[in-house]
C-alpha cells in the first residue's frame, strides 16, 4: 500500500518466516515501511521507492550456493543507511568483499547472548545489564568482515555478532532483532530509524485514509461482496469498505455448519445491530458437511473448504446484480502460512481457505485492505473505525472452523461433540474472568478413542485436546498458564457435560514449534 507523504523504510526480503516482524517493530515507532521480494527490487525500483533506510532480511539460503539472493549491487552506492538480519548481514559481507563460511561449530539455534565490544549510536540502551539476550538462527557464519566494518558485540558461537561501517551508515546482526526473544529488539529498530532521520509519523489513522483511497481507486462504481464470519478481522474490513464505497457492499455471512454453539444467531445479531450494512445470512451447512464427510487429510479438508467458499460467493455475487470484487479479511499471518508474501521466496506452512486468488470463471477481483497487518494491527484499526469491543476484543476464528479442530476423519456427530465441549471451556474461562488475557483458545477432539470408567461402567471415547495461547501477532505463541485447578474442574466439566469425551489434556506446545490451530 504504497504511500509517498511519509518517510518510507524499504524491506527487501529475502525469505524469512519472520521479515514481517520487522514492519511491526518498526510500525511500533510509526515508521512507515514495505516488505518486497528480492527478485523484484533493482536499482529503478529503489530509485523510485525512494526510501529514507533499507533492511535486508533473513532467509532460508545459503550464500554459499550458487544462484542464492543478492541485494542489487547498486544499493550500497546510493549512500542510503542499511541494515542486515541475519541471511542480511552474510548478503552485505559477500557483496562487499567479506567472507562467509559453512560448519566450523558456529552454527546457532535458539537463544544466545552478545557481549559488547565497543559501543556506538545503534546499541544506544543496550548491554545496561550485562550481556543482551538475543535470538539466533544461522548455519552459514560470516568468517571475514568486508572492508570498513568493526566488530560491536560478540556471542559464543558468532564473533562478528553485531558489525558496523560507521562512516557509510552500514549495519549487521546475525541474530534476529524482531522476535520477541530478542528483548531489547524493538529498542534497536528504533536507534537505526532514529540514525536515518525517521521522525515516526505514521499512524494507524494514516493507514486508514491510505486504505480508503486504496479501495475506492480499485473498485470504482462496481459492486463488492464481502465474505463477513463475524471475526476481528472480516468485520473490521466490512466497516473499512462500507466507510470507502457504501451501499456498493453487501456482506455475506456463510454458515457452514461448523461454527461455534450459538454463534451464527450471535453474530447476525451483533452486526445487523450495529450497521446498517446490506447482510445475506447463507446457510450452507449442508453443503458443507456433506462434502467434508469421512475427509481426514487436512490440506484435503481446507482445499474442499475453501472451494465451496467460492462456490457459495459467486452465486451470491450474481444475486446481488453482479458484483465484481470479493472482499475479504485475510491478513499477514494467514498470506505468510500459505504463499511467500508479494512473492517472496518463503517456505509455505499450510494453504488457507482465503488465500490464493479466484478462478477465471467468477470474473472477480479480490478486495484484501488488511493483507499486510497483522492481528493487533486490526484491532487498532478497528478502534480507529469506532467499532465496538465486542467486534475488536474476540478471539481469531479461523475461516474453516471447527473442521480444523478435528484431526482425522470429520463426521457430523464429532463435530457436534466438539462443539458442546468448546462451549464448556469457553464458558469457563470467561467464568474465571480469563477471556481478555488469552489469544486464542479452543478444543480439539482427537482422533483417538479411550478406555474409562464412568458409573461403574467401562465407556470407549474420545479423547479432547485444550488449547490456549498467548501472542501479540500469531506469528509466535506460547502455551497460557493455566492453574491446575482450572484444568482439573475444566476437564471434570467436560466429561460430566460431554457425552463422547472420556479424557481431556491440555496442549502445552508454543509456536513455534506447533501451529496455534491443529490442521
Amino acid at each position: 500500500m504504497t504511500d509517498t507523504s511519509h518517510d518510507r523504510l524499504l524491506i527487501i526480503d529475502f525469505g524469512s518466516q519472520v521479515t514481517q516482524l520487522i514492519a511491526r517493530r518498526l510500525r511500533e515507532s510509526n515508521i512507515y515501511c514495505e516488505i518486497h521480494p528480492y527478485n523484484k527490487v533493482d536499482a529503478a525500483f529503489i530509485r523510485d521507492f525512494t526510501p529514507r533506510a533499507v533492511i535486508l532480511s533473513g532467509g532460508p539460503a545459503s550464500v554459499l550456493h550458487e544462484n542464492s539472493p543478492r541485494a542489487p549491487q547498486e544499493l550500497f552506492d546510493m549512500g542510503l543507511p542499511i541494515l542486515g538480519i541475519c541471511y542480511g548481514q552474510q548478503v552485505m559481507m559477500e557483496q562487499l568483499g567479506g567472507k562467509v563460511d559453512s560448519g566450523d561449530g558456529t552454527a546457532e539455534f535458539g537463544r544466545a547472548y552478545v557481549s559488547p565490544k565497543a559501543d556506538m549510536p545503534l546499541l544506544k540502551g543496550w548491554f545496561k545489564g550485562g550481556d543482551e539476550q538475543v535470538w539466533m538462527s544461522h548455519g552459514d557464519h560470516v568468517s571475514k568482515l568486508a572492508d570498513g566494518f568493526k566488530v560491536y558485540g560478540t556471542s559464543p558461537n558468532a564473533p562478528f555478532a553485531i558489525t558496523a561501517d560507521l562512516k557509510r551508515n552500514f549495519f549487521a546482526v546475525q541474530f534476529h532483532p524482531e522476535v520477541h526473544h530478542t528483548p531489547n529488539g524493538a529498542l534497536f529498530y528504533k536507534n537505526f530509524t532514529d540514525l536515518a532521520g525517521f521522525t515516526g509519523d505514521w499512524t494507524m489513522g494514516a493507514y486508514r485514509e491510505d486504505a480508503i483511497a486504496k479501495i475506492r481507486e480499485q473498485v470504482g462504481s462496481e459492486k463488492v461482496i464481502c465474505g463477513l464470519s463475524g471475526g476481528v478481522d472480516s468485520s473490521v474490513a466490512a466497516v473499512l469498505i462500507h466507510e470507502a464505497i457504501g451501499d456498493q457492499l453487501t456482506c455475506v455471512f456463510v454458515d457452514t455448519g461448523l461454527m461455534r454453539m450459538g454463534e451464527s444467531d450471535e453474530v447476525l445479531k451483533m452486526f445487523r445491530g450495529n450497521y446498517n450494512i446490506p447482510l445475506i445470512h447463507a446457510d450452507e451447512s449442508e453443503l458443507f458437511l456433506g462434502a467434508l464427510d469421512g475427509q481426514s487429510d487436512p490440506e484435503t479438508k481446507r482445499k474442499i473448504i475453501g472451494k465451496l467458499f467460492i462456490d457459495v460467493f459467486e452465486k451470491h455475487a450474481k444475486s446481488v446484480g453482479g458484483a465484481k470484487f470479493l472482499a475479504q479479511g485475510t491478513l499477514y499471518p494467514d498470506v505468510i502460512e500459505s504463499v511467500s508474501f508479494s512473492g517472496g521466496p518463503s517456505v509455505t506452512i499450510k494453504s488457507h481457505h482465503n488465500v490464493g486468488g479466484l478462478p477465471e470463471r467468477m470474473d472477480m477481483a479480490l478486495v484484501e485492505p488488511l493483507r499486510e497487518l497483522f492481528k493487533d494491527e486490526v484491532r487498532d484499526l478497528g478502534r480507529e473505525l469506532g467499532l465496538p469491543d465486542s467486534f475488536v476484543g474476540r478471539h481469531p476464528f479461523p475461516g474453516p472452523g471447527l473442521a480444523i479442530r478435528c484431526p482425522g476423519e470429520i463426521t457430523r456427530p464429532k463435530i457436534e461433540i466438539l462443539r458442546k465441549a468448546d462451549a464448556v471451556y469457553m464458558d469457563q474461562i470467561r467464568k474465571h474472568g480469563l477471556y481478555d488475557d488469552i489469544w486464542q483458545a479452543f478444543v480439539a477432539i482427537l482422533p483417538v478413542r479411550t478406555v474409562g470408567v464412568m458409573g461403574d461402567s467401562r465407556t470407549y471415547d474420545f479423547a479432547c485436546a485444550l488449547r490456549a495461547v498467548t501472542s501479540v501477532d500469531g506469528m509466535t505463541a506460547d502455551y497460557y498458564p493455566f492453574t491446575h485447578e482450572f484444568l482439573g474442574e475444566t476437564a471434570t466439566r467436560i466429561i460430566n457435560e460431554v457425552e463422547g469425551i472420556n479424557r481431556v489434556t491440555y496442549d502445552i506446545t508454543s509456536k513455534p514449534p506447533g501451529t496455534i490451530e491443529w490442521e
